[in-house]
Parts: structure tokens; C-alpha cells; sequence
């Protein structure tokens, strides 16, 4: 699946990833391949990107917002930093 992540200033990744882990405000959630269609508000926390080859990558966030659509995730964050 594919994903961006967008902060009001910046692009801050773009790519083919196999798992997504984000904060949700009710709770942490993973999305694979072929997740149902969601939207959901982010609490501060890490997101977490599992890349098609095994690589991780973390990112801290201050909040935002995730859809979840036809195997493209669109993450838009605020305060965003690289773990």
C-alpha cells in the first residue's frame, strides 16, 4: 500500500509501506493492506512504518488526522519529527 505524510510546512515521507502503526485518539491502530476504509483524529504519539522491506520508521507527531482508502494512507500531522 502506499502512504504520504504531510505536515502544513513539508512532504515529510512518501512510499510503498506493508504495515502502519498510528495514535489514534481511541487508541492505538495498525492498518495493512487492504484495511477497511476509515478516518480517524491522531493523538500525540509515534507513528510507526513497517516498509516493504523490513525496515522500520518512526516518526513522534503532536496529532493529526489518517485515512485509510483503496490501500493509499494519507496522514496529515502537526509537529512532526523523525524518531
Amino acid at each position: 500500500m502506499y502512504i504520504v505524510i504531510l505536515s502544513p510546512e513539508q512532504e515529510i515521507f512518501s512510499g510503498q509501506v506493508k504495515a502502519v502503526r498510528v495514535p489514534g485518539s481511541a487508541g492505538s491502530f495498525e492498518m495493512l493492506e487492504n484495511h477497511a476504509p476509515i478516518v480517524s483524529s491522531l493523538e500525540a504519539g509515534e507513528v510507526r512504518l513497517t516498509l516493504p522491506n523490513g525496515q522500520k520508521k518512526t516518526f513522534r507527531i503532536q496529532g493529526g488526522f489518517v485515512e485509510m482508502l483503496n490501500n493509499e494512507v494519507s496522514l496529515l500531522v502537526s509537529g512532526v519529527q523523525e524518531a
